[in-house]
Order: C-alpha cells, then structure tokens, then sequence
C-alpha cells in the first residue's frame, strides 16, 4: 500500500552535535539536497561506443526539478551535456542505424507539448520530430530500420489556455469502476494508453491496434522489426482485476493482437525479445488476493504461447529481464536487504547471483554483450556502472559516471549495518541499524525508528538521506523489514494479508527490543516514524505502545472503513479485505488506532501529507489529527498544496526535512527547542531554499 526562531534552521543549531573533521570531510547537511544529481536511464548506442543517460536534480531558484540528458564514451572519459533550457528532457535514445540521438521534451517547438525531438550524434541543435496535437505522447521506441516511432500516447486532458487566458475548468465526468490514481488524479472512460506508429518519411500517425478502451504498455519491438510486443488487460471490464498479459501485433497500422498469456494475474514488467525472436521475458505476479503482497517470478513465452518458468525455485522477486547475445537471460533479483543482477537457468531451477557486494542494483540494460546499471549502497549515491563479467561467477562493476563524486568527497557518512531481531512469536527479522557520527561504543543513544512504505518493498544497503540526516544529527536510525515486505519470499510477504498492524507491529517492536539490547537505542529516547505504509504503521505502532516519545506520521491512514473509494486502492479493499457491508468486523479491526484512540493513542505525533496525494490522501492524517486533538495529545498537521504521495517541490521537501528534526529534538532529545517550526510565506521558502 501505500520528511522566536527563524522559518528554518533553528532545530538544527541547536541539536547539531560538534562533529570532528575527518581528513576535512563534514556531515550531510539540508543543502546537499539540491546538490545531489539523480543520475537514470542508461542507453547504449548501437555499435557500443557511446552511453546516454540522464541528470536530475534539484532547481531551487525556480522551486523544482529539473533533468538534463549526457552523454560519455562507454570506454570512460569526460561526459558531455546535450540538452540544456528550461524544460527538461528525458526518455533520451539512440536511434538504431546510429546518427541521432532523441528525447522527450515540452520544450518550445513547432508543436506544443510533450514531443520528440533528435539532434545529430555529431552535434548540432535539437530539432522537433513528432508533431501530435490531440495526444500527449507518454513513451516513443524507435523501430529496427530507424523509419518508424512506436508511441505510447493518450488523449489530452483539455486545453491548457483559452485564447491566452487560463482553460475555464470543466466538470470531470466518470463512471470507471477504477476512477483515480495518484499524480494521473480522476481517470475518464476514455482515458487509455495506446500504441501508435509514426511513419517518419511521410508523418502520419496511426493507431496500431484495433483495441479501444484498454491500456497498452511497454511495447518493445522484435528484432527483426515485424512484431510489436506489449503488456494489456482485456478482461470484459478491466478496471475490476488484476489481470495483464503479454500480446504480440504486426508492426502495421489497424493490426489485431494476439494474446501469448493466460495468466489471470499480472502478466508484466519491461518485456524483453530473445536474440532469435522467438520468445520474450517477462515477469508473472501473484494471484488477485496477494497482488499487493506478489514477489513477481521470471517467466518466458514463446510466440506460440507456451509458458516456461526458469528459476523455478527463486523465492525471491525478480524484475528487468534482459538478454545477451549468447541467449543467456538476466534478471534483477530483489534478496534479503539488497539488490542484484543473476543469470537466470532457463532450463533448471536456479539463479547465480553476480554481485556478492551488499547493495542496490536497478536500471539494468543490456545492448549486445555490453551490460550497464544503476548502483548504490550505504554511502555512495547510484551512478551508471558496466557490469562486466557477465559469463563468470566473479562479475565486476567498472565504474562509468561520476555525477556525485564531488559532493560525495566532501561528506563523512556513517555506515549502515545489519541486525537480526526474533519477534514475540519467534520469527526471525532483519534489519539495518544506523549509528550517529561519533558513535562510541557502549553509548546509548536517542534512535529513530524510520519505517518503509509499500508494505511490498524492504530497506536495503542504498543511499538513504535520512539516515545521514540523522546521523548527523546524534540519532542512531533503525530500518526494519517487517512481514510484508519484499525480499524474504512469497511466505513472507504474504503473512499480512488482511490482517494489518498486527505481525508488522510485533516484528518493529521485537526489533526495537534487540537495538536497545546491543546496547545503542536509549530505550527512553525512542521515536518513530514512516511514509505511506510506514505511516500506517507509525500509527498502529503508537497504538500499540507508549514507549515512544515523538511520532511522525507521513501519509497514513487508521481507518480503512473511510477510505474505501476514496484512495486509488479499490481492487485491493475488494479482494483482500472484502466489501464494507460484507466484512465490517474486520473493516473495525483493523481501524483501532482511530476506533480505540482514547485507550491507545498517547504518543505526541504530527502528521504530513500532499493536497494532491490520491495513493493516500491527506483525510488519513487529518482524521488522527482531529482525533489527537480531542484527546489533548501533542500534535500538528502539516499540509503540503499540490503536492502527490511522493513531493517534487524541493522547498517543501527541504521543509519536511526541518520539521521532523525539530519534533524529535523536542520530543525524544527532550531539546528546550520549539518542536513547531512557524509557515513559510512562498518568498521566504524560496530564499531558505536557496540560501540567497
């Protein structure tokens, strides 16, 4: 399912701890946000010379984010920006016959909107190729022989101005079963993802598929060019399962796809051609009732519909497939606290893992025999790395890009080290535990119980600000991967279903017991914290105890009985939990931190979330807000406008930042320290984001 003072910075001079130099190195600080570059999508150029990718980063003067696409030899050197302005660039790719190199961007052009636009490998301007008026294009493939573009294209939501004013808005009129999403918001009938093929030569543009009033995702063209395979739903009504499989269609306009699949869950991920032709990876998921719990397992399908699955006995959540030319088939391979590339069997039951190294690998892409990721772990941020030696069981990571190797020299990060914790009931959990710069052992220390989201997902050796953030900042920082997540198999993820804020809560409370145990967690100096699912849990963990002094909230809910058809997650209540009427005694079950609150809800804690949020929406937070409020229990709201589940405002992420330093500093250090830091107007949190 589903961070009389200044406006800034007052917590943080008071709780910052004098930290030592280190060789002139210095702790993580807020302004770092804005210098970290987010580097993705790596491409390799068709005769293997070159890699494109792209640079994300923080623009506080205009108060977002913004991306560039570079460009470097795949041999190493020097990197080469190619887009520049004020519109980001992205989805960057060679085309095939090896003398363009093409983006998508709203850029100023000929067309408004989202269009494609190439420039030639050797240099030059960017010129507009896609000219679409009707459509936004979502995603673009070029074809084999470099003279079509397959775009993936839905209708306009409506004119963005009216004669050089503002589009009056228009009444949204629905009747899908499935009507909102978050960041998309309400979904009208005729709101579909939909392949088309753009003839370059003569610019028209057709449909490709005879299908209407279904989503059409990730197509991927046949080596040779012919077919065209994709991932759909064509259930009677889509919008009621699960379901999505793989299907194949003539590369020509008006043509009728076949459906390779049969699966009646999700049949999906990014599909991958075999060498020959002949087949095509991809990912199966679980059955309706655990979709959200699934630990997806590798599969391959023939043209001709038959289904194999390599790897058979891989407990573990596969992802990315990816063929080199010798047919050998990779996987990513999500394990217990990392991430990793594997040769899967395609004929036995096994996978071989090819990074021993603790870590988060993702973006994998493989063009011929060249493989290039995406790596991180505790204290280095992801950059683009040819994985070499794919053909051995002692495959190495050559490193490519050096986006953050600058602010990566100036900073003293503390690392991350795992711990296993066993429940009230036995099971064996596993964890990380962050300790504070400075650490002496023996010391016991405030600690922050900072808990994952999904609940399908899991804390891993990667990059994570706030740990540092913390650290910096005399916390020690649990992460706990609880029954629910990912990477422990298909048995542990699964322990959970309907029946939320019970072994979640036991395992994090077992695993708080083992941390003040080793002796590191003040057991009076303990907080607790998380978004999305991890904000659920904040909740049910608060209910639970009152061993926690300050609690922070972000996108939670308590109250599953109110959100049903108010968040984005109706397929869920509807195969998981059962309808309202049908099921209302566990409906009430598992509302108690709301239900119960008089008995259970002691803990000060502020709630967070985004005005636009339809994952889960900021009502979560305001009904324990209110419900706190009448209890007379420490708390505070804070609301974020226009921002979705995950913010892209950088001033409000900054924000969010200060806020939870200052609740903890207040709380668990017990810092004569105001725990409520005051509103910023708009100019103000420009120029604290800024610093100018």
């Amino acid at each position: 399912m589903r961070g009389a003072c200044l406006p800034l910075g007052c917590s943080l001079l008071l709780s910052l701890p004098a930290l030592a130099a280190e060789g002139g190195k210095r702790a993580i600080n807020l302004d770092d946000l804005a210098r970290i570059e987010r580097v993705g999508s790596p491409v390799i150029s068709p005769d293997g010379a070159w890699l494109l990718y792209s640079v994300s980063h923080m623009d506080t003067k205009e108060d977002k984010n913004h991306s560039e696409i570079w460009m470097m030899p795949w041999s190493g050197g020097a990197a080469i920006q190619l887009t520049t302005g004020k519109e980001p660039a992205s989805h960057a790719e060679f085309s095939p016959d090896g003398k363009y190199i093409s983006f998508l961007s709203s850029r100023p052009g000929k067309t408004k909107g989202a269009q494609v636009w190439v420039m030639n490998r050797m240099g030059g301007e960017p010129e507009q190729l896609t000219a679409v008026t009707d459509m936004d294009i979502d995603d673009y493939a070029w074809s084999p022989d470099s003279k079509r573009l397959l775009l993936t294209m839905e209708p306009k939501a409506g004119p963005d101005t009216e004669e050089g004013k503002p589009a009056k808005p228009l009444p949204i009129v629905i009747d899908r079963y499935h009507f909102k999403e978050d960041v998309e918001g309400y979904l009208r009938d005729d709101e579909h993802q939909a392949l088309y093929v753009d003839d370059l030569a003569t610019g028209k543009v057709e449909k490709l598929t005879t299908d209407k009033g279904v989503d059409e995702r990730g197509a991927v063209w046949s080596p040779d060019g012919a077919m065209i395979a994709f991932t759909s739903n064509h259930d009677a009504d889509p919008d009621r399962t699960y379901n999505s499989d793989v299907f194949v269609v003539e590369a020509r306009a008006g043509s009728t796809a076949k459906k390779l699949t049969t699966w009646a869950g999700p049949d999906r991920g990014r599909l991958a051609w075999s060498p020959d032709g002949k087949s095509i990876a991809y990912v199966e998921g679980a059955e309706a009732a655990l979709a959200l719990y699934s630990q997806a397992r590798p599969a391959v399908v023939t043209l001709e519909g038959k289904v194999t699955y390599p790897a058979a006995k891989l407990d573990r959540s596969a992802s990315q497939p990816c063929f080199l030319p010798d047919g050998k088939l990779l996987y990513l391979v999500s394990d217990d606290r990392s991430e990793y590339p594997a040769i899967v069997d395609q004929s036995g039951d096994g996978a071989e893992r090819l990074l021993t190294a603790e870590g988060t690998t993702m973006g994998m892409i493989c063009k011929g025999a060249e493989v290039a990721v995406i790596h991180q772990d505790d204290t280095h941020l992801g950059e683009i790395f040819a994985l070499e030696g794919t053909s051995t069981k002692s495959a190495t990571l050559r490193k490519l890009t050096g986006a953050n190797d600058a602010l990566m020299s100036e900073l003293r990060l503390a690392p991350t080290e795992d711990f296993t914790s066993r429940s009230k009931d036995g099971t064996e959990v596993h964890g990380l535990l962050t300790k504070p710069l400075d650490y002496k052992p023996g010391e016991k220390v405030p600690t922050i119980l900072f808990i994952h989201g999904g609940p399908n997902g899991q804390d891993g050796h990667g990059f994570a600000f706030e740990r540092q953030w913390f650290a910096a900042h005399g916390y020690a920082e649990m992460n706990v991967n609880y029954r629910g997540s990912a990477g422990r198999g298909q048995a542990y993820a699964k322990a959970i279903v309907a029946d939320w804020g019970h072994l979640e809560v036991m395992d994090l409370l077992g695993a708080v017991d083992e941390v003040v145990k080793m002796g590191v967690a003040d057991p009076d100096h303990l907080g607790i914290g998380g978004w999305s699912y991890g904000g659920i849990l904040t909740d049910y963990t608060s209910a639970s105890t009152d061993r926690f002094k300050a609690a922070i909230s972000g996108a939670g809910m308590a109250m599953p009985f109110t959100f049903f058809g108010v968040d984005e997650y109706i397929l869920q209540y509807h195969y998981e939990l059962g309808l309202p009427w049908k099921a209302r005694d566990l409906y009430i079950k598992l509302s108690y931190p709301l239900l119960e609150a008089d008995k259970r809800m002691h803990t000060p804690t502020m709630y967070m979330g985004g005005t636009n949020d339809f994952n889960v929406p900021l009502v979560g937070g305001e009904q324990m807000y209110q419900t706190l409020q009448e209890l007379h229990v420490p708390t505070e709201l804070i609301v974020y406008p226009g921002q979705f589940h995950g913010f892209t405002r950088p001033s409000f992420i900054r924000d969010r930042y200060e806020r939870w330093m200052a609740w903890y500093d207040h709380y668990v250090k017990g810092l004569d320290a105001p725990a409520t830091l005051p509103a910023m107007i708009p100019e103000k949190a420009k120029t604290a984001a800024t610093g100018q």
